[in-house]
């Protein structure tokens, strides 16, 4: 989501920063107002699923692999469960949907009895993952856009190493956090924006349309969310200091979700736009 498309965006103040479970209560009221959204695209997803089909991109069904054999697939951060679903699609034998917001978990659970998959939803925070899935998951799964929507990432990695059998694999693909320091410059290349890499989490009110389409609730009466483009450091780190073991980390020039489509294909080679990270459980 890119804070140039946002006309209400700024700096989270230091009390807020402080206060993560705050910060994710704010995020879980927008994203209910975003399921909005996701309710829109349910009869695409059953189409796309009933057919056999799946969501998953090409990188991310590379990074997977042959999930035949993969008892249970839980995913992070699901929202509406079409790529929790497609993961099943691609052939995990369970899935289990994690997300913290009700709107999006029943429209996942909508998905599931149309096309009769094998799936669990569980509503909780990635902070504070029920202790009964602790040692279940051959595969724990992380796509397109969740990371900076968590606001502690050593609870968020702990959480990860508890849910993973040993020897299961984590699977992350997302954003990569140098993206927001480019802008197209109208010309087809690239200018410096003024965004701060550094710079924690910010607040924000509205969507990117490219994002989130427009939303029935005008954007400024919407919920203010928080987002944090963590340093690639910082998220590396944070899974290493975990009980986990990173096998690879790789960068792409994918800009997975389309947000600078005014930027010659030659140009946007030049970019790192997305990263990956695979680790297993010790």
């Amino acid at each position: 989501m890119n804070p140039d498309d946002l006309d209400d965006v700024r700096p989270a103040t230091d009390a807020e920063a402080a206060d993560v479970v705050a910060m994710h209560a704010a995020n879980l009221l927008a994203w209910d107002e975003a399921a909005e959204d996701y309710e829109r695209r349910l009869a695409g997803s059953i189409s796309l699923l009933s057919s056999g089909g799946h969501s998953l991109l090409p990188i991310e069904t590379a990074l997977l692999g042959n999930l035949h054999g993969c008892a249970r697939a839980v995913h992070l951060q699901c929202a509406g469960g079409e790529d929790t679903l497609s993961l099943w699609r691609i052939g995990a034998a369970a899935v289990v949907g994690v997300d913290f917001s009700p709107r999006m978990l029943s429209l996942a659970e909508r998905l599931t009895a149309a096309v009769g998959a094998p799936a669990t939803w569980v509503q909780a925070d990635v902070r504070d993952l029920p202790a009964s899935m602790d040692g279940t998951a051959a595969l724990v799964f992380s796509g397109r856009g969740s990371v900076m929507w968590v606001q502690d990432l050593d609870g968020w990695a702990a959480g990860i190493a508890r849910l993973l059998a040993p020897g299961g694999r984590f699977v992350l693909f997302d954003g990569h956090p140098a993206e927001w320091l480019f802008d197209g410059d109208g010309d087809g290349g690239w200018l410096l924006t003024d965004y701060d890499y550094f710079g924690g989490p910010e607040a924000s009110r509205g969507w990117a349309p490219a994002y989130i389409e427009r939303l029935s609730v005008p954007d400024g009466q919407q919920h203010w969310k928080f987002a944090h483009a963590w340093t690639l450091g910082e998220v590396v780190t944070a899974l290493a200091q975990a009980d986990l073991r990173l096998v690879r980390v790789a960068e792409y020039p994918v800009d997975w979700w389309g947000g600078h489509r005014d930027v010659e294909p030659a140009e946007r080679g030049r970019l790192p736009l997305s990263f990956s990270i695979e680790a297993v459980r010790r």
